[in-house]
C-alpha cells in the first residue's frame, strides 16, 4: 500500500488560518475549540477510577497468532515462526519478540477472544475506535458526520469542561489514504466543535513543538493577544446593543475558552520533549513509536483525558506478505521498547492506577499464512472472527489471559468480547453510566454504549 498522504502536509497557509480562526494553529477546527456544550447529561453520578485513557493504536492490525497468541502446536503454515518465551507471570507467554512486555507481563491483561465482522480497515476501525458498527457501511465507508462520535469526541459531549485543556488528543497521524479518510477519529454526528486535536507531526522530530504549536507567517501571540482586545470589545459592544433582548453572551464562554488554549501554557508545556530527561527518552526509544507515547504521558499529565497514539500509518501493521520480517524486524521491537517505558513511566510518576492503557489493533490476522500478490514470503490476510486486544492500569489485574481462542487462533473458544464491551470498560473507567444517551443531527437520543464492561479484567487472579 502507498503511504498515505497527510492532511496540510505543506502546513496552514494564511487563508486557511483566517477561515478556520485561531484554532489553526493548533491543528483543530474552529468548533472544536469553540463548541464546549453537553449535547447531554448521563443519569449516573459514580465515579471510575481512571483520570485519563491512552488508546495504543496499532494501525493495519497485527498479527495475534505472532504476538500474544502463539500456537506453538499449530500445523505449519500456520504457527508462527516466532517461539513464545517465559513472562514474569508463570504459565504466560509472548512472543520471543516482546521481551519487554514479557517482564511487565504481571501489569497486563491479555484479552484473546475480542472479535466482530468486519473485515476491512475502515469500518473495523470505526468499530473499535467508537463501539459502535459504522452506519450504512458495506466496504471501506470513509468517514463521514452519520458516523458514531470516538470515545474522546463522547466524553466531550457528555463531560464539556471550560479549562482550556482539550478533552481528546489523536496523535501523530491523521489516519487517511489518498481520498479515503478512516471512520472513527472524530465526532461523527455529534458534529466538529467535538472534535479531537489532531496532531499530525512527528514527536521524535528536533523541532516537533516549533512545528506543532507555531503560529502561520504573518501571525504572532501579540497579534492574536490584539484581536482577542478588539473581539472581546466588539463582544461588549454587541452586549450593550442587545442589552433589551438578553443579558447574556453566548460567545463569551466559548471566546474565553479559544484563547485559554491557546495562550495558556499547560498544554504547550507537554509539547517541550527537549525538556525531558534524555535518559528518559532514550528508554522510550528515538523513533516515532517511541517518542508518541512519550508525548501521551506528558499530555494526560497536562490533564488531557483521552490520548490515541497512533503507533503507524492507516496500512503499518497490515502484513499481507512478508509478516515475519516485518514483525521482528521494523515493528515488535520498537513498539515493545516504547510501550514497555509507558507503563514504567507512568508507575514511576505514579499515574498508572490512575490511567488505563489500551493496546490494540482493528483486527487480527488470517490463521493460514497465504503467498499474495505474486509475493514469494508468506503474509496474512485480514481476520476479525478473534484477535486479541490488552490492557494495563486503572484497576486492572495484570498477569492474566482473559479469553481464549480456539487451537489454530480462528475463532474463539471462550466468550467473545466485541469492540462494544471495550468501549463499555474505557466509559466506565471514568465512571460516564452506559445508560447515557447523547443527540443526533436530529436531535434524536442515541445511547452511548451497547456493550458491558469486561469484568473479568478486574477480577482477581489470585
Amino acid at each position: 500500500m502507498t503511504t498515505p498522504a497527510h492532511l496540510h502536509e505543506r502546513g496552514m497557509v494564511r487563508r486557511e488560518f483566517l477561515q478556520v480562526g485561531f484554532s489553526g494553529l493548533l491543528g483543530m477546527s474552529l468548533p472544536t475549540l469553540l463548541g464546549r456544550k453537553a449535547l447531554a447529561e448521563g443519569p449516573g453520578n459514580r465515579t471510575g477510577r481512571a483520570k485519563s485513557v491512552i488508546v495504543v493504536f496499532l494501525t493495519g492490525a497485527p498479527s495475534h497468532i505472532d504476538t500474544f497468541d502463539l500456537k506453538p502446536n499449530a500445523p505449519e503454515g500456520i504457527r508462527s515462526e516466532f517461539k513464545p518465551i517465559a513472562t514474569n507471570v508463570p504459565g504466560m507467554e509472548f512472543c520471543e519478540h516482546l521481551p519487554g512486555l514479557a517482564a511487565r507481563a504481571d501489569r497486563l491483561a491479555v484479552v484473546r477472544s475480542m472479535a466482530h465482522t468486519n473485515l476491512n480497515h475502515l469500518n473495523a476501525t470505526h468499530h473499535l475506535l467508537t463501539g459502535h458498527p459504522q452506519p450504512g457501511a458495506f466496504f471501506d465507508k470513509i468517514a463521514s458526520r452519520s458516523d458514531y462520535p470516538c470515545y474522546g469526541s463522547a466524553l466531550d459531549a457528555v463531560r464539556p469542561r471550560s479549562d482550556g485543556v482539550p478533552t481528546s488528543v489523536m496523535l501523530p497521524t491523521f489516519l487517511m489514504e489518498g481520498p479515503l479518510v478512516w471512520p472513527g477519529q472524530n465526532a461523527g454526528f455529534l458534529g466538529p466543535r467535538h472534535d479531537p486535536w489532531h496532531i499530525k507531526k512527528d514527536p521524535n522530530n528536533a523541532y516537533f513543538k516549533e512545528e506543532s504549536l507555531t503560529l502561520p507567517s504573518g501571525f504572532s501571540v501579540e497579534r492574536m493577544r490584539g484581536r482577542r482586545r478588539l473581539l472581546d470589545e466588539l463582544g461588549a459592544s454587541r452586549d450593550s446593543l442587545s442589552a433589551s433582548v438578553s443579558s447574556d453572551d453566548p460567545m463569551a464562554e466559548q471566546r474565553e475558552n479559544a484563547y485559554s488554549l491557546l495562550l495558556n501554557s499547560q498544554v504547550a508545556r507537554a509539547f517541550e520533549l527537549k525538556k525531558e530527561d534524555p535518559r528518559v527518552r532514550d528508554r522510550y526509544g528515538r523513533h516515532t513509536f517511541g517518542q508518541s507515547l512519550l508525548l501521551a504521558r506528558r499530555l494526560v499529565q497536562a490533564g488531557v483525558p483521552i490520548v490515541q497514539a497512533n503507533l503507524g500509518a492507516v496500512q503499518t501493521w497490515d502484513s499481507h506478505s512478508d509478516i515475519f520480517r516485518r514483525l521482528k524486524s521494523d515493528l515488535l521491537p520498537p513498539t515493545d521498547r516504547a510501550i514497555s517505558a509507558l507503563l514504567d513511566d507512568l508507575a514511576h510518576h505514579g499515574m498508572l492506577d490512575e490511567t488505563l492503557v489500551v493496546i490494540t489493533g482493528e483486527f487480527g490476522r488470517a490463521p493460514r499464512l497465504t503467498l499474495n500478490g505474486g509475493s514469494p514470503v508468506p503474509g496474512r490476510d485480514h481476520w476479525a472472527a478473534v484477535f486479541t486486544s490488552v490492557f494495563a492500569g486503572a484497576g486492572v489485574q495484570g498477569g492474566q489471559f482473559i479469553g481464549q481462542s480456539d487451537k489454530v487462533g480462528a475463532y474463539p473458544a471462550s466468550r467473545p468480547y466485541l469492540p462494544d464491551d471495550l468501549a463499555a470498560t474505557i466509559y466506565s473507567a471514568f465512571g460516564v453510566d452506559l445508560e447515557t444517551e447523547i443527540r443526533d443531527k436530529l436531535n434524536r437520543p442515541i445511547k452511548l454504549c451497547n456493550g458491558s464492561r469486561i469484568e473479568a479484567l478486574y477480577a482477581s487472579t489470585s
